[in-house]
């Protein structure tokens, strides 16, 4: 199948729409609005369902509900709109019904701007609802990727019967790039059997995630923990880079890995022994190739258009065995190749011993950077 020029927005609008999808609810908020607009059209084109919610509240709840008859159905929002979203997941996780998130990320906090950033790690990735849940979270970090993991996202949640979210910052959303489309998969109508829509010959089905009796809420945080074991073992994602011989190791996500991978080629040329490990899956995270990593490698720089929020998993994991440097950029502003590239020099000549997570010296070095203001 031939190349096309695509938006990342659009793309996960026609992949998801390839994927099966049967319901999308959402509302406009900017840098994911196009993905909203193309299946406005695209959906009822092809007689599916397609509502503008009056909120971000009104969608996921829409989603909830839909989520319920246990056909493909999906949402999409930014940063502020996934705060508002953040009970309904938590609804749908505990009810175990399956359904799609993306979230196109914007910077912040508060309305913030509409520029690439990553700062929703932690809200996405550790929960940024009640309860205690995990979800599957896939960061892509090119346009066909990101055509890939939607399909992808789809069958794991009604595998697992949970939400996934396909996070991916307001550059990837907005970058375009030649891709290819997978062919479509069949619609699928049919209810499984947990699921409420009516089926013959089947009883009434209830689904809700409310457990008034404690040691019910228990048994079903214990079925829970369970199947996400189940997950943590079967269904981490990485890419990894040069680490064979590898002697320092570079660890970004999502775009930021992919300038990093600019950086890491660079440094090999000129002779660095150096490599870089990009997570694909943020939850569950790639803990065991990283383990392996701290027991030989010199030091790990962790690069990230943030202030460090996946620095403190990888902080983690290599627990003290080798110095943690960071490197990220706030606001929406993306970090250039030199940039990382500067940052790995610092991190070969540093002979500091292991460091909590390099955050500190981070800090100052942006304040010097920046300038008044800061």
């Amino acid at each position: 199948m031939a190349k096309e020029m695509i938006k990342g927005n659009v793309a996960v609008a026609e992949a998801a729409v390839r994927a099966g999808l049967v319901s999308y609810f959402g509302y406009p908020i900017t840098p994911q609005t196009e993905l909203l607009e193309y299946l406005s059209a695209r959906m009822p084109e092809l007689g599916r369902a397609f509502v503008q919610a009056e909120s971000e509240l009104g969608a996921i709840n829409m989603v909830y509900g839909a989520a319920c008859t246990g056909l493909r159905t999906m949402s999409s929002s930014s940063s502020p709109g996934v705060s508002l979203m953040c009970e309904g997941i938590s609804y749908i996780y505990g009810t175990e019904v399956p359904a799609v998130l993306v979230d196109v990320m914007r910077g912040g906090p508060g309305l913030g701007n509409i520029a690439p950033s990553q700062a929703d790690y932690t809200q996405v990735v550790h929960g940024g609802g009640h309860g205690e849940y995990h979800l599957i979270v896939l960061a892509p970090a090119s346009v066909q990727e990101a055509i890939d993991l939607t399909g992808e996202a789809f069958d794991l949640a009604e595998k697992y019967r949970t939400i996934v979210v396909i996070l991916m910052d307001g550059f990837l959303g907005q970058m375009m790039e030649p891709a290819t489309f997978p062919p479509f998969k069949p619609v699928n109508m049919e209810s499984p059997d947990y699921a409420v829509a009516p089926k013959e010959g089947r009883g009434k089905r209830i689904l809700s995630s409310i457990n008034i009796d404690p040691p019910a809420q228990e048994r079903l945080n214990i079925r829970q923990m369970s199947k996400w074991e189940e997950i943590t073992r079967n269904e981490v994602r990485y890419e990894e880079y040069y680490l064979d011989d590898a002697e320092y190791v570079v660890v970004g996500f999502g775009t930021c890995g992919r300038i990093a991978l600019t950086a890491v080629r660079e440094a090999r040329e000129k002779g660095v022994k150096i490599g870089l490990l990009r997570p694909v899956s943020l939850s569950p995270y790639p803990t065991e190739v990283l383990d392996k990593l701290a027991e030989r490698a010199k030091s790990f720089l962790v690069v990230e258009m943030n202030n460090g929020q996946m620095l403190d998993d990888v902080v983690s994991v290599v627990a003290r065995r080798a110095p943690v440097h960071f490197y990220g950029r706030m606001g929406g502003t993306v970090p250039y190749p030199d940039e990382i590239s500067q940052a790995i020099d610092r991190m070969i000549e540093s002979d500091a011993g292991p460091e909590l997570d390099g955050r500190a010296k981070w800090l100052e070095l942006m304040r010097e950077t920046i300038g008044k203001g800061a």
